[in-house]
């Protein structure tokens, strides 16, 4: 790796005036793109130079196909009339595109789930007032409309697409988002569970076990797997899909992505944590970070703020203050630098749900190997994250001073970062599952509903405001529901009402799910970031029919604001 960074600004400095130093050097493994979506980058900067960034997302240009091969198509885009500041006029654009591009909606063709039915027997039992079943009902209905599969052109000749070509339907998250997120996918699966269409759902975790081999590993595929399986009995997905799971905890405790940390006590610790293999402007918003990046001085610190925002978006928390030293300066995105508490507390709650499959289909050696592996991490997770003053658990920054001959971290108190996120709360999800500590789950409890997180209609991310996400509610009240506390049994269901709420309310003023919602007021949706809010929403249906399904809607609830 050492000759290939070394290479590489050798060869940059050769195409440039004067050669710039650096004072750091991104490193880390890179994993190189494609010439189409290369070419398809160089689209985007054209369209946006010629509609301009308000009439256009880009996202929309890396996400079409070719027409013709890619030689012919290259060739044809550069012999567009050019205009002193590089941009091409919009009639000759507008050619080009109707010539050589096919629109992204042209690659996933509606189908018909297979086991939608318009009202499943044994629908949400517990939900009794009939306005809210009613809604809930046009929830369920939505797993049509975002019901998709690859069509066949793009299984025929996937050379032409960037889209992957996957042999099994999926559920789109909706509107912009017009492919399989993986993210996305676990509360999908969570409500297409409540909706009885099981193998819509089993589908999903084909596709994705399909995928592990050539692409990225979010840590959520073994509790997909086990939520099927609770309610199908199925041992043969279990057994097919074991090998991926083994995989993908693999990817994310060895390499660049396994840090180990010294204790107080001496004791080492490893941990995980979050490092995109790329360091290029990420291709669906390529215009928008090279601008991000444009104030920095040199070619090697914008390579590492661009790994460092692509490992925030693959966190699936993309640009949150969480990630930055300064909060107000996207520039100063850490990722990397930061070892995250909920993507350990995923990865403890991996191994248990490993283990468990591996004991299902008699792989005892391998159930062993994880039972063991989440008390290892059950105990890193404590003593590295857990404060007791704040009665959360907290990220720890790393700090390249820290680190010794053989980079192992040493913790100290002042490397916890003390500032409240809903991600502090993730390890209620597996805290429960192996310890009875009840006096730390009440002031975790305690420490939840002082944060200033609980807002009128959820949890916020973060105390910038306003945006609550799907995930963190579900991740949080079902932590809470997990310690047999009445206490925190109390608040979950109270969480629970408060984002029903908000959600049914936005529902029936606006007539759509949203992928995030404003929880610092009920009945509105979120905004900011890099996009529009968008609408469907893959997750958020999920989620709204998880809850129903736990909590259900008694009667004489109040179901408005």
């Amino acid at each position: 790796m050492g000759k290939a960074i070394i290479f590489m600004i050798f060869t940059m400095s050769m195409n440039m005036i004067k050669a710039e130093t650096c004072k750091s050097v991104d490193k880390g493994p890179v994993i190189p793109t494609t010439p189409l979506v290369i070419f398809l980058e160089k689209v985007q900067e054209v369209a946006l130079q010629t509609y301009g960034h308000k009439r256009v997302d880009a996202k929309l240009f890396v996400d079409m196909s070719l027409r013709k091969n890619l030689s012919e198509t290259i060739e044809a885009f550069n012999k567009l009339p050019r205009i002193v500041n590089g941009s091409v006029s919009k009639s000759d654009l507008d050619g080009f595109i109707g010539s050589y591009l096919s629109s992204p909606d042209e690659d996933l063709v509606y189908v018909e789930p297979v086991d939608f039915v318009a009202e499943p027997e044994g629908f949400l039992p517990k939900v009794k007032n009939s306005e809210v079943r009613a809604w809930a009902l046009e929830v369920h209905s939505l797993w049509k409309n975002l019901s998709r599969k690859v069509a066949d052109h793009v299984l025929e000749k996937p050379e032409l697409y960037t889209l992957l070509p996957l042999k099994n339907p999926v559920i789109i998250p909706g509107s912009r988002f017009k492919e399989v997120y993986y993210w996305d996918s676990y509360w999908v699966i969570r409500g297409l569970l409540a909706s009885k269409m099981y193998e819509t759902a089993k589908g999903i975790v084909t596709n994705l076990v399909s995928l592990i081999d050539q692409f990225g590993y979010p840590p959520v595929l073994a509790a997909m797997i086990v939520d099927i399986f609770n309610q199908t009995g199925d041992l043969d997905l279990v057994r097919r899909s074991l090998p991926a799971l083994l995989k993908e905890n693999h990817f994310w405790n060895s390499g660049i992505h396994k840090v180990t940390i010294q204790d107080a006590q001496g004791s080492n610790h490893s941990l995980s944590r979050y490092y995109a293999m790329w360091n290029k402007p990420r291709p669906e918003s390529s215009t928008i970070d090279s601008e991000t990046a444009s104030v920095l001085p040199n070619i090697c610190e914008k390579r590492e703020l661009y790994r460092e925002l692509a490992s925030a978006a693959e966190s699936g928390w993309d640009f949150s203050s969480r990630w930055m030293s300064n909060g107000s300066d996207l520039t100063t995105t850490s990722t990397t630098s930061i070892l995250p508490v909920d993507l350990n507390a995923f990865l403890l709650k991996m191994e248990l749900d490993i283990a468990f499959l591996a004991n299902l289909v008699g792989e005892s050696s391998t159930a062993s190997h994880f039972t063991e592996a989440a008390q290892n991490r059950q105990k890193a997770i404590n003593c590295i994250f857990w404060n007791a003053e704040m009665g959360q658990w907290l990220d720890y920054w790393l700090s390249n001073s820290e680190t010794s001959e053989v980079d192992i971290y040493k913790w100290e108190d002042l490397h916890q970062n003390k500032k409240s996120f809903a991600s502090n709360f993730v390890p209620l999800w597996t805290e429960n599952s192996c310890s009875d500590n009840n006096i730390k789950t009440q002031k975790v409890v305690q420490s939840l509903m002082s944060s200033g997180l609980l807002q009128p209609a959820g949890i916020a991310m973060t105390l910038d405001f306003p945006n609550g996400w799907p995930p963190l509610q579900h991740i949080i009240i079902e932590g809470l529901l997990k310690s047999g506390l009445e206490e925190a049994r109390t608040l979950a269901k109270d969480i629970a009402i408060r984002w029903l709420r908000t959600n049914y309310v936005t529902y029936k003023k606006t007539g759509a799910m949203y992928e995030k919602y404003d929880v610092t007021k009920c009945g509105a949706y979120g905004g900011g970031g890099e996009y529009m809010s968008q609408t469907g929403f893959g997750w958020s249906n999920g989620v709204v029919l998880a809850l129903l399904e736990e909590f259900g809607w008694p009667e004489d609830l109040k179901n408005d604001c």
